[in-house]
């Protein structure tokens, strides 16, 4: 069967990444420096054979997706399952903030549960399975085709997990960078993850981790 390679790219950095506010499905703009990383990563991904482009529907993700789109030349498609997490009370809050405010919740939290919800959000499985529906649902769509994804580290979290069969109850030990190019081939159930943070084409601009 043939495989369709998926590159999955995270916005560019954002004035609540720099402060370290939450936002799940809130939104702040990019910076002048999250605007230069879409820039830079629109021509890291030039020559790699990307033939469609999906986008989460919030801001952050969206104005990276019109930069790439600008320099590819392709339409963007906007699905909102490619949203970040639902963060609930933990939105518009630093972790700090959040511990001291919401101090059961905190541990709650702080457990690693998969299945811990935030009062009015999701969980991280809710996420899981939201997220990996909808990109094997794309990779059946265009089989044997090339694809990009612009969207989010929770986004990027679960397709980790999920192309290498991490329990979701681990931590996490790997980078989640604004802006760096990681890439999977998914070919029936099959995932293969073929490249992780690759940041070459920032050409020297920092890029923060997901915290």
């Amino acid at each position: 069967m043939k495989s369709t390679l998926i590159y999955v790219v995270r916005h560019g950095e954002t004035e609540w990444n720099l402060i370290g506010k939450q936002q799940g499905r809130m939104d702040s703009p990019l910076t002048n420096r999250g605007t230069q990383q879409a820039i830079a990563l629109a021509k890291g991904l030039v020559n790699r054979g990307i033939e469609f482009i999906y986008s989460s529907d919030l801001g952050r993700a969206l104005k990276t997706a019109k930069l790439i789109s600008a320099s590819l030349e392709l339409p963007i498609q906007i699905d909102k399952r490619l949203r970040e997490r639902h963060l609930g009370s933990l939105q518009g809050l630093t972790k700090k903030e959040f511990r001291y405010q919401h101090i059961e919740e905190w541990e709650k939290f702080n457990s690693g549960d998969p299945d811990y919800c935030f009062p009015g959000g999701e969980s991280a499985r809710q996420r899981f399975k939201r997220t990996v529906t909808c990109v094997e649902e794309l990779a059946k769509l265009h089989t044997g085709q090339t694809i990009l994804i612009v969207a989010h580290g929770g986004v990027l979290n679960s397709l980790f997990y999920k192309s290498i069969s991490i329990p979701l109850s681990d931590p996490r030990k790997f980078s989640l960078f604004n802006a760096a190019i990681n890439s999977f081939s998914i070919s029936g159930d099959s995932w293969c993850l073929d490249t992780w943070g690759e940041i070459s084409h920032l050409q020297g601009l920092n890029t923060l981790d997901d915290n």
